[in-house]
């Protein structure tokens, strides 16, 4: 390979800019909501209603004036004459007065005149229109109409990213689709003489191909359309015939053959035949990722190793992809975390009680590990983490 002519050994943020330059501007469409999830928004979602829409009960029990119900409690309880009731569909049409109160239900409008709400726990009947109270009626058991959200306020915005609690709230501001994003189009393929579908035999030296089933669902969790290539052997004519076959895809997302070795044909591909915007970041696990492109495609290539194409998606491909940064918590550390010189480390470990462990076996070949812990611990180069000191970590 001859001397290089692109940036080699750049950093993690650098990549991922690098990366969101090359994908293509997304135009928005409007889907229903059943469609809409991993989805990101193209433009603000404000509320069509107020949530609640009236002043509510948030518990079952019966709503009073705050003021006839203070000296309440188990062994003075207060008496009041129950006058009616309200429950969803039905509201109260009345006015509570003086010494009155309406049985209520979760949900239901609160009648004018009353203030607050005494839970069903803490009432006893006293004959056909009577109720004692055992503890004062609270002001806090009422969600005011618009407490949530009030119509015309713009509650989702452009850029977040579809998950199953904002497609919910989207449902209760009064929507039923969604301008979002169109679906970035993604070419996935794997590579590799020694790499076997899962479910047939192995003979020495070969492994299952973990990298398309994980990489896979992390590009469905991302909201994009995957384009499954398959796998390709090593062979620079099975690789071009591979590549070849992703027209339409967006971004050709691939791993193993970016490394150093003799038979890294994706690595001599792209830098012999295509384009390379760089290669190689300083991170652990994950350095020998390579960015660039192939007949204006643009091809961004993994490690073969699947804890080290792993570790690259979520640190690099993924926020590149969505827009979104990586889901970071500032933790304190439980054990040390070592620096590495000149790279950013990014060691599995494990959340337990507010805290975060050192995973302990940090191998690139123990693909357990980003099962087992839960966090990816962000070391930046040459900036060793003692136990006790605080550190961001990535969730996974």
């Amino acid at each position: 390979m001859t001397a290089p002519t692109f940036p080699m050994h750049v950093s993690v943020d650098d990549a991922r800019a690098h990366l969101t330059a090359l994908l293509p501007a997304r135009t928005p469409e409007t889907v229903s909501l059943a469609q809409a999830y991993g989805r990101t928004l193209a433009h603000d979602v404000p509320a069509l209603v107020s949530h609640p829409s009236a002043t509510e009960s948030a518990l079952d029990g019966i709503a009073a004036r705050a003021a006839d119900t203070l000296g309440a409690a188990p062994d003075t309880p207060v008496r009041l004459r129950v006058i009616g009731e309200s429950r969803a569909g039905a509201a109260f049409t009345g006015t509570v007065g003086a010494g009155e109160c309406v049985r209520i239900y979760t949900g239901a409008p609160l009648p004018a005149g009353a203030d607050a709400i005494c839970p069903v726990e803490q009432l006893t009947d006293d004959g056909p229109d009577g109720v004692l109270l055992r503890r004062p009626a609270s002001p806090a058991d009422v969600r005011v109409e618009g407490g949530d959200f009030r119509a015309g306020e713009v509650v989702l915005h452009a850029g977040q990213h579809l998950t199953a609690p904002r497609l919910a709230l989207a449902a209760a501001l009064g929507h039923a689709r969604l301008s979002v994003q169109r679906r970035l189009r993604v070419a996935l393929l794997s590579t590799g003489d020694e790499v076997v579908p899962p479910g047939q035999p192995l003979t020495a030296g070969q492994v299952y191909d973990s990298n398309s089933v994980g990489l896979h669902a992390m590009l469905l969790e991302a909201g994009c359309e995957v384009l499954p290539l398959g796998h390709a052997p090593d062979s620079p004519q099975a690789l071009q015939s591979a590549i070849d076959a992703a027209g339409g895809a967006d971004v050709l997302l691939t791993s193993g053959g970016v490394s150093m070795g003799k038979y890294d044909f994706m690595r001599d591909l792209l830098v012999e035949q295509g384009r390379v915007s760089f290669w190689k970041v300083r991170m652990r696990p994950g350095g020998p990722a390579i960015l660039g492109g192939w007949n204006g495609l643009p091809v961004f290539g993994l490690p073969g190793n699947p804890v080290s194409s792993l570790v690259v998606f979520h640190v690099i491909v993924r926020p590149a992809l969505t827009g979104q940064p990586p889901q970071t918590l500032r933790l304190r550390a439980a054990t040390p975390f070592r620096a590495l010189p000149d790279k950013t480390a990014f060691w599995r470990g494990v959340i337990d009680g507010g805290q975060v462990r050192d995973y302990g076996q940090q191998g690139s070949g123990i693909l357990r590990s980003l099962s087992d812990a839960g966090a990816l611990v962000i070391v930046p180069e040459g900036q060793a983490v003692q136990a006790g000191d605080n550190v961001d970590v990535i969730l996974l």
